[in-house]
């Protein structure tokens, strides 16, 4: 009597992904169940379970009160890869370095305004801090969520909020070149630090940047951060460029925003997945609810600072509910 086991069959995928009875996408091969520190709750990395590091994500991810059975059920609704990311962002970097160059020819910078360039160095180029802010933001949450297919959507967030610090840098240095006197690449800092205008905006990324819990970080940062930057900052800015003859700035603001929708298509994805499990709408309410206000405080200042500010801060406040709603969250 032969006692041996019967062979095991070979699987014809993996095993993680043979429950879908189809041929796995490139998205699903490269993107699903790649986190292993989430095997084991109290013990996430596979060292000594005492270290700060474990206490850490027990605490900020395990113990979140944002809850779902299976995290590793989200998708990208945008199903990026590496790959793909590069792809399109290759495209999108190809035409915003074509307006650089074309806009450098046509001598658009020598044609603006003295006042217009006024505000440039006021309200615009000082815009590489919240930027890079929003970069660190995401790259917390990348590092803090429980699903790979959530870190790899902040992962690509974080790459976009760096092109966009790029741009901004770019075009200081271009400024400075038309308008030597006027201290472009020097006083940033200082205007970020000290001027009324960033004031707000600069309260609010700074709080976002210490919401340790990966849930409450997710909503400060993609559900109102990034709206409330992206409204004030780039839609009514923008909008003030195109008023004011800067149509390099209008034409800037609108490619960044692209990268901005894809981004909140991807967190409205997960917050109506998240939204499925029994108590995670009170709990996201209760954070918009904390970290809203702040927001307003944000628009208010920045936009009063506008050129023309009138109804600016109601219409970007009205923007960012108005994403909330969409999201199923008012």
């Amino acid at each position: 009597m032969n006692d041996m086991p019967e062979p095991l069959k070979p699987l014809k995928t993996w095993s993680h992904l043979a429950k879908n009875r189809r041929r796995p996408s490139e998205y699903e091969i490269v993107s699903v169940k790649l986190h292993y520190h989430t095997n084991s709750p109290e013990k996430p990395w596979e060292l000594d379970p005492d270290i700060p590091m474990q206490e850490w994500y027990r605490r900020y991810r395990n113990e979140s009160p944002l809850k779902h059975a299976d995290w590793d059920a989200f998708r990208d609704p945008d199903a990026l890869v590496y790959r793909t990311y590069n792809m399109l962002q290759d495209g999108q970097e190809n035409y915003v370095w074509g307006l650089f160059d074309q806009m450098s020819e046509r001598g658009h910078d020598q044609m603006l305004a003295p006042e217009w360039v006024d505000a440039l160095a006021r309200l615009y180029t000082p815009s590489r801090y919240p930027f890079h802010a929003l970069q660190m933001g995401s790259a917390y949450v990348q590092q803090m969520a429980p699903a790979s297919t959530i870190s790899n959507c902040c992962t690509f967030q974080a790459g976009d909020h760096l092109r966009w610090v790029s741009h901004t840098a770019y075009r200081t240095k271009e400024l400075a070149n038309a308008y030597p006197d006027k201290d472009f690449g020097e006083r940033e800092r200082e205007i970020w630090e000290n001027d009324p205008a960033w004031q707000g905006i600069r309260e609010l990324l700074e709080k976002m940047l210490v919401a340790w819990d990966w849930g409450e970080a997710f909503t400060a940062l993609n559900l109102v951060a990034k709206p409330a930057v992206e409204e004030a900052t780039l839609m009514q800015l923008g909008d003030e460029g195109l008023r004011n003859n800067d149509t390099l700035l209008d034409l800037l603001t609108k490619a960044q925003m692209r990268d901005a929708e894809r981004h909140r298509r991807w967190a409205g994805a997960l917050v109506k997945m998240a939204l499925e499990q029994e108590g995670n709408r009170e709990v996201l309410t209760g954070w918009l609810e904390k970290w809203m206000p702040l927001a307003d405080v944000a628009i208010e200042a920045y936009c009063e600072a506008l050129p023309e500010s009138e109804g600016r801060a109601d219409e970007a406040k009205q923007a960012v509910r108005d994403f909330h709603q969409q999201i199923g969250l008012a």
